[in-house]
């Protein structure tokens, strides 16, 4: 099974949409490779640069309502792409949610309370997930462990990579 986990890219903003995160304009590209370059072109946040603020990073640490507006897939595979396998958020929007665990991602959602601690951690912040154990561990300035909830077939479909990986194993 993959690690989840990495250093942290905080987007502090709620509704970030799925036009934000891949424009409509890349979804007649052929691979999902050829989106990579494409990831959160559109986003307004202030001081956020895609280019320079992306590299390196494996987990998003977000607000609420992630994933909104269309329910492409695209979503989540330019995010499989530039190697992000892990969402953190106070909700998500249900299909983004779906689409992330069928492509065998993490999206975690968590109380704002929690999702304010991470904040609170700093600037270089990096998290590592205990699927198994259903807990989050985030260091920067301090260290934090934080339990999550995930339902069984949704933790299964992460586990077996996916939806396809799934079916093929058990049908």
């Amino acid at each position: 099974m993959k690690e989840f986990g990495g250093k942290a890219l905080f987007l502090d903003r709620n509704d970030i949409n799925t036009d934000e995160i891949i424009p409509a304009k890349y979804l007649t590209e052929n691979t999902k490779l050829a989106l990579q370059p494409y990831i959160l072109e559109d986003l307004k946040l202030g001081g956020f640069n895609p280019r320079k603020d992306i590299e390196g990073k494996g987990v998003i640490v977000t607000r609420a309502n992630f994933g909104c507006g269309s329910s492409r897939e695209h979503a989540v595979w330019v995010f499989e792409v530039n190697d992000i396998n892990v969402v953190i958020a106070e909700s998500f929007a249900r299909i983004f949610r779906q689409n992330m665990y069928n492509c065998g991602m993490l999206a975690i959602e968590l109380p704002k309370k929690d999702i304010e601690t991470i904040f609170s951690l700093g600037d270089a912040v990096t998290i590592s997930v205990d699927l198994a154990g259903c807990t989050i561990t985030a260091q920067g300035d301090k260290k934090v462990a934080i339990p999550f909830k995930l339902n069984e077939f949704d933790k299964k479909l992460v586990e077996a990579g996916g939806w396809l990986a799934y079916a093929d194993k058990n049908y």
